[in-house]
């Protein structure tokens, strides 16, 4: 039996025990995809008043916290073999950058057009992955992308926008994120699971330390030139606490365990179920209607993600048996 709470390392022979998903990978895939889906209600809320780069720090910085706290509370010994670096760099492409990004993006980007910009990583983990870590680029999962894609503009309504310059410049941003998102997941595996492996908690902690590090200065000299622009009340705040606590160190403790289940790829299809996700807390918080667009859009997302996750046809054997 292998430690269910390890980032392990799966042999090319062994990895077919773990080709299709089981139930608690789905839960934590579900779970997620929730959690991550109410970061962009979050983030609306904090980023006018707060600015992107403290957003982002503080969320990091929070996270980092937060995992300081839970590996504290349950007596896991910070042991990382070698691997804070690695996890801490990891971090500041998988967290530290993104979140940047996706901070300027939300300045000037309708969240419709943000979620739909989101669901492109697969996509770019699929291109990561068949142009520099040698993932064979299969029919399913190019069409399974395509029409994850389709359903995410159905499902948000995207209407037309003008394309001024700042739209331009916060669409690039999103999908500098994604292409980050696309690239951690690979990283990920080689950095981490194939060289051992390392608690997740403990991956999720050095990742938001790396990334808490590496914006301090940026946030110390915004901070000093520019302050903090609008008033902060308690209502940010406890938006910026659920960011930074729930958003992050509970999902990357989460993400990680699923890369290590799952792979980066499949991994990588809660952007597919974010949007969803986002709907059904627009309905209940803010009393958002529900329209068929939300229906045939969960068909197509729900379809996208069966076509990139499910698992490869078994090739025969083509042994003889000696005459």
């Amino acid at each position: 039996m292998w430690d269910d709470s390890r980032v392990p390392m799966f042999p090319a022979a062994g990895r077919a025990a773990f080709s299709t998903m089981r139930s608690s990978d789905i839960a934590r895939l579900l779970t997620l995809s929730a959690i991550w889906g109410a970061s962009f209600l979050f983030m609306r809320i904090i980023v006018p008043a707060l600015g992107p780069l403290p957003t982002a720090f503080l969320r990091v910085a929070l996270g980092a916290v937060g995992l300081a706290v839970i590996l504290l509370a349950l007596r896991i010994r910070w042991e990382f073999k070698g691997l804070l670096g690695a996890s801490m760099v990891l971090g500041v492409i998988n967290s530290g950058i993104p979140f940047v990004m996706y901070c300027l993006a939300a300045r000037v980007l309708p969240a419709g057009y943000s979620a739909i910009l989101n669901a492109t990583t697969p996509l770019m983990g699929v291109i990561i992955g068949a142009l520099f870590f040698h993932d064979r680029l299969t029919g399913a999962k190019a069409l399974g992308v395509l029409l994850g894609l389709v359903g995410v503009a159905v499902l948000t309504r995207a209407g037309p926008v003008t394309m001024s310059g700042p739209v331009v410049i916060g669409a690039l941003a999103c999908l500098v994120a994604t292409s980050c998102y696309g690239l951690a997941g690979y990283l990920t595996k080689r950095w981490i699971t194939e060289r051992g492996g390392l608690d997740a908690k403990l991956v999720a902690f050095g990742s938001q330390l790396g990334a808490a590090i590496v914006l301090l200065p940026f946030f110390g000299y915004v901070s000093a030139t520019s302050g903090i622009p609008g008033p902060a009340t308690g209502g940010v705040w406890a938006a910026m606490a659920a960011l930074g606590f729930l958003c992050s160190a509970v999902a990357y403790m989460l993400f990680f365990r699923l890369i290590a289940d799952l792979g980066p790829l499949r991994s990588l299809t809660v952007t597919f179920l974010i949007p969803p996700f986002g709907v059904l807390w627009g309905t209940v918080f803010l009393n958002e209607a529900v329209t068929m667009a939300h229906f045939f859009g969960g068909c197509f997302i729900a379809l996208a993600v069966w076509l990139v996750c499910k698992p490869p046809k078994a090739v025969p054997s083509t042994s003889r048996v000696a005459s």
